[in-house]
């Protein structure tokens, strides 16, 4: 069974930094490409950051600059460095893993930049 587990979701400050992680189990992780996505209420779900098999990466050009992401094929994780926090990036933040025939889903962690 796939299962993608976020965590490290929470209240964040205008200008700081949180830091998202995903665990899976049940896929062959090097085989994934591995992304962020995020919706906020009322909208769609919009990608924020993606990692390829080999180690490329992408960004929405919301948070190119201050996002990063990164995964860890030994551990099965991928990571979400957020910084420089701006209160329009609150939203469920879901982890996503991309296999050649199909695509998975964490439950989402919720992320609310306030001051």
């Amino acid at each position: 069974q796939v299962q993608l587990v976020e965590s490290g979701g929470g209240l964040g400050q205008p200008g700081g930094s949180l830091r998202l992680s995903c665990a899976a189990s049940g896929i062959i992780f090097r085989f994934a490409n591995m992304g962020w996505y995020r919706q906020a209420p009322g909208k769609q779900r919009d990608l924020v950051a993606v990692i390829a098999r080999n180690g490329n990466t992408n960004y929405a050009d919301s948070v190119k600059g201050r996002f990063t992401i990164s995964r860890d094929n030994a551990k099965n994780t991928v990571t979400l460095q957020m910084n420089s926090l701006k209160p329009e990036d609150t939203a469920v933040y879901y982890c996503n893993a991309d296999m050649p025939l199909s695509q998975y889903w964490g439950q989402g962690t919720q992320v609310t930049v306030s001051s």
